[in-house]
């Protein structure tokens, strides 16, 4: 038994931050709905290739990226925009706990979905939108796009290599982190309402900025400023308050070191065989390495060139001072942590038996995340849910009509 068993999520997100903490909540037990459009579904179902291949080899049309937010949920494809489908939605949301949803803000009060109505008709629901920039301020009605707020917020000014350097100038992170991070803070969000809703009765209202929560996760990078008046820059992958942290080039490829105490850096250099920059008074302590780093690090990088990567990762990791290799995402997911953390789980699709995906990192003694449900096809699952409401002539007669669609139907 799941530990969110029993709720229930109407999930009218798309694309990545909304169905992100759908997908948290439905792996933790929740039952999650997906709402889409009908033969179009979520804008991520176009975004391919790369496509899941069936059990033969084919491509199919169902795409990685929308498979990657979207396991353990139901689809129901109704047309939002028709008076009798924003009555199918009313009639699942009197029956919610919870509403997802990332339209610009204020769009759904025209179709009678907004937190106000739904609100009314169900007054325990959580209801939490995901917008760019939020419900209110001067850029309140713009949409949000992370690459845009990745920018805005100062995430890729401290990103990318530090200016002079080969290739320097900003850079966005290699996945859409802004929105990811959103979905977590949203999942955190609504299981606190869900909780203090135990003590109230009532649900409530939250509103999620993708720009807020980029701001707010820059973390030591935006307290730093705030501590000295300086606005941090690109310093590559170099690490501004410790010294060494970050990576060398060896004689073959690039690793990783992140020592992260000088204690640490005592064993690092006895290890690698520098016990002589121990007698260096400019580098005993952190805040002395981080002032002379000018000094020690090229040190550091001649030296390492001197033998292979593995060879140095081998010698340090000996002496349990924080190391590592780049792995590529084949190599990571290969690694023997990962395969022993379950980290790649099967899931049986219908178009393929031996269908693949990342796992949820979430481990839990009592309730553990349950891998029941493939990522749905488009309209999966709309005669299950809708058949709770009305029956099956009626369902045949929207689906006539061009509000819903879906197998079986």
């Amino acid at each position: 038994m799941g530990a969110l068993q029993g709720i229930r999520v109407l999930d009218l997100s798309r694309v990545l931050a909304g169905p992100w903490c759908g997908q948290i909540l439905a792996d933790l037990g929740a039952e999650v709905i997906k709402i889409e459009r009908p033969q179009v579904g979520d804008d991520t179902r176009m975004w391919g290739p790369p496509w899941m291949l069936d059990q033969q080899g084919n491509a199919t049309r169902e795409s990685g990226y929308y498979q990657c937010a979207n396991r353990n949920k139901s689809s129901v494809a109704i047309d939002i925009a028709s008076e009798q489908g924003q009555k199918l939605i009313q009639e699942i949301a009197k029956t919610a706990d919870v509403v997802i949803e990332n339209f610009k803000a204020g769009s759904l009060k025209k179709y009678g979905l907004d937190y106000d109505t739904l609100s009314q008709i169900n007054p325990k629901l959580v209801y939490c939108s995901i917008t760019g920039f939020g419900q209110d301020g001067p850029r309140a009605e713009e949409p949000g796009y992370d690459f845009i707020i990745q920018g805005m917020s100062g995430l890729m000014s401290i990103t990318g290599e530090k200016d002079g350097e080969l290739g320097a100038s900003s850079q966005k992170v290699g996945v859409a982190v802004v929105d990811i991070q959103t979905g977590l803070y949203s999942t955190i969000a609504i299981q606190a309402a869900l909780l203090s809703r135990h003590q109230t009765g009532k649900g409530q209202y939250i509103d999620m900025s993708l720009l807020d929560v980029q701001v707010a996760a820059l973390a030591n990078q935006g307290m730093n400023y705030l501590t000295s008046g300086v606005a941090p820059k690109r310093m590559g992958n170099n690490h501004p308050n410790i010294v060494p942290y970050q990576t060398f080039q060896a004689q073959d490829k690039e690793f990783i070191i992140a020592c992260g105490n000088d204690k640490q850096f005592k064993d690092l250099c006895i290890a690698i065989g520098k016990s002589e920059l121990l007698e260096n008074p400019n580098y005993i302590r952190n805040q002395d390495r981080v002032k002379n780093r000018a000094e020690l690090v090229p040190l550091l990088a001649e030296y390492f060139k001197t033998n292979t990567a593995k060879h140095w990762v081998d010698a340090i990791h000996a002496v349990k001072v924080p190391v590592g290799v780049i792995n590529s995402v084949a190599d990571a997911l290969d690694e023997p942590q990962i395969q022993h953390r379950q980290m790649v789980v099967n899931i049986p699709h219908a178009y393929n038996p031996n269908f693949k995906v990342i796992g949820s990192p979430i481990k839990m003694s009592d309730t553990p995340v349950e891998y029941r449900n493939a990522p749905p096809r488009l309209g999966e699952h709309t005669k299950l849910i809708l058949e709770q409401f009305h029956t099956l002539e009626e369902l045949q007669q929207l689906k006539e009509s061009g509000v819903i669609d879906g197998l079986g139907l």
